[in-house]
C-alpha cells in the first residue's frame, strides 16, 4: 500500500519514522512520501519537504512566514492528489493537517479519495476544542498515544479512537533495558564529580524556555552543595547561548544523552513537556518548572479558558496533582528550592511520588504504540 505522513517537528519525524518502519515489517509492499525529517528519510521513501521548512513557532514568526505555509499547504494538496495514496497519515500539528484533511474530504474530482488516519491527536482537550467537528468530519481514524484522550474523544465528544500505547514510554523502557554505563564512567565520560550525586536540569529545548527557567533553577540548587546540577543541552543550542545564563555557576553538561543522565539522577528539575514524562518513566522525582509572561493573566487563563487542570503530562495521566507545577504565579526561586527539597532522598515527598509512578506505567500500558499503530491501520485498510 502507499503511504503518505505527513509532520511539522522533530518529535513528529521521530514517532512517525518508528511508525514507518511498524508499516514496512507488516506490509512489504509499503510505500511512502512524506513531509518530514532525517529519522523519516532514513527509514525510505520518498521526502517531498523537511518539517524545518514547515514549523514557524508564536503569532509574530508565523505571520510572517504566511505565504511559505499557504504554498507548502498548495503543494502538499497537489502532491497527495497526484501520488494517490491509499492513506494520508497525519501526525500532530493540527494547524497545517487538519487544512489538508478538510481538502481531502472535500476533494470533488474522479480521483483516488485516500483514507485519512491521524496518529498522535491533536491536543483539543487543552486548547480549541472546537476543532472536534473537524476531526469528526474529515479523519477517518484517529490514533491516540496518551490514555486519557479516551474519555475526552470518546465519552464527551461521541468520537471513537484507538489507543495504541505511549511511543515515548516504548523509548524509555527501551533504553533502560539495555543501557548498562555505570556512574563511575558515565561522570567520568562527562567530566563529572562520580562522588556527588546529580540533578538533572532539563530547562527546556527552545531558546526563550532556556532563557526564562535555567537561571531559577541554578539559583535554587544552589541551596544543596552536597549535590551536581548537570544541564541536559539541548539539540541545536550552541554553547554560548547557555554560557549567557549559568555565567559563574558551577553546572555540568551533557549533549544528546538525555536519557543517560536521567539514569543516573537523583532528582530533576523540568520543564513543562515531554520531558515530564520521561523522567516519570525513568523513576525520577521531579519539579515541574515553566516561567510565563503576566503570570496572574496566565493562572487566570488557565483557571477560565483553557480545558485541562494540568500542565505536566505527569498529572494529565494520573488525573492526580503527583509532581508539583511551578508555573505562572508559582513560578519563583523560593517554590523550586521548597519543593526540590521535599523530593531529595529520606524525605516523605520522595517515596510518595516515586508510588504514585506506577499510576503512570500502568494507564499507558506495554503495548508497542507504533507496532500496534500499524497492525490496525494495515487492518482498517484491507
Amino acid at each position: 500500500m502507499k503511504y503518505y505522513l505527513i509532520v511539522g517537528e522533530a518529535s513528529g519525524d521521530l514517532h512517525a519514522s518508528h511508525l514507518m518502519k511498524a508499516l514496512k515489517e507488516q506490509d512489504k509492499d509499503a510505500e511512502f512520501r512524506f513531509f518530514g525529517g532525517d529519522n523519516m528519510t532514513a527509514e525510505g521513501g520518498e521526502r517531498v519537504r523537511h518539517y524545518k521548512e514547515l514549523a514557524y513557532m508564536g503569532f509574530i514568526p508565523v505571520l510572517l512566514h504566511l505565504p511559505t505555509i499557504f504554498k507548502n499547504m498548495a503543494m502538499c494538496k497537489k502532491d497527495i492528489t497526484e501520488w494517490q495514496p491509499d492513506v494520508v497519515i497525519l501526525v500532530d500539528y493540527a494547524g497545517f493537517n487538519l487544512n489538508i484533511a478538510k481538502y481531502l474530504r472535500a476533494r470533488k474530482d474522479n480521483g483516488k479519495k485516500p483514507k485519512v488516519f491521524y496518529y498522535i491527536a491533536p491536543k483539543l482537550w487543552a486548547w480549541k476544542e472546537y476543532r472536534i467537528k473537524n476531526i469528526k468530519r474529515d479523519v477517518d481514524e484517529l490514533f491516540s498515544i496518551l490514555p486519557f484522550e479516551k474519555e475526552f474523544f470518546e465519552g464527551k465528544h461521541g468520537y471513537p479512537i484507538h489507543y495504541v500505547g505511549n511511543p515515548t514510554a516504548d523509548e524509555v523502557r527501551l533504553f533502560r533495558s539495555e543501557y548498562k554505563e555505570t556512574y563511575d564512567d558515565f561522570c567520568k565520560r562527562n567530566n563529572l564529580d562520580a562522588n556527588k550525586p546529580i540533578i538533572a536540569l532539563l530547562a527546556g529545548s527552545r531558546r526563550q524556555e532556556i532563557k526564562d527557567n535555567l537561571p531559577a533553577m541554578l539559583e535554587a540548587v544552589k541551596t544543596y552543595p552536597e549535590y551536581q546540577p548537570v544541564l541536559a543541552c539541548a539539540p541545536g543550542i550552541d554553547e554560548d547561548y547557555y554560557n549567557k545564563y549559568i555565567g559563574n555557576n558551577i553546572v555540568g553538561r551533557t549533549h544528546n544523552e538525555t536519557y543517560a543522565l536521567l539514569s543516573h539522577s537523583t532528582a530533576a528539575l523540568v520543564t513543562s513537556g515531554t520531558a515530564t514524562l520521561e523522567t516519570a518513566i525513568f523513576d525520577v522525582p521531579q519539579v515541574v518548572c515553566y516561567k510565563t509572561p503576566v503570570p496572574h493573566i496566565i493562572r487566570w487563563a488557565f483557571n477560565h479558558i483553557i480545558k485541562c487542570k494540568y500542565i505536566s503530562l505527569v498529572n494529565l495521566i494520573a488525573d492526580k496533582e503527583v509532581v508539583q507545577e511551578l508555573f505562572a504565579d508559582r513560578f519563583s526561586v523560593k517554590t523550586i528550592r521548597e519543593e526540590l527539597g521535599k523530593i531529595l532522598p529520606n524525605k516523605e515527598g520522595r517515596s510518595k511520588m516515586l508510588s504514585e509512578y506506577d499510576i503512570i506505567d500502568d494507564r499507558l500500558g506495554n503495548e508497542s504504540a507504533p507496532e500496534n499503530a500499524a497492525r490496525q491501520m494495515i487492518a482498517k485498510l484491507t
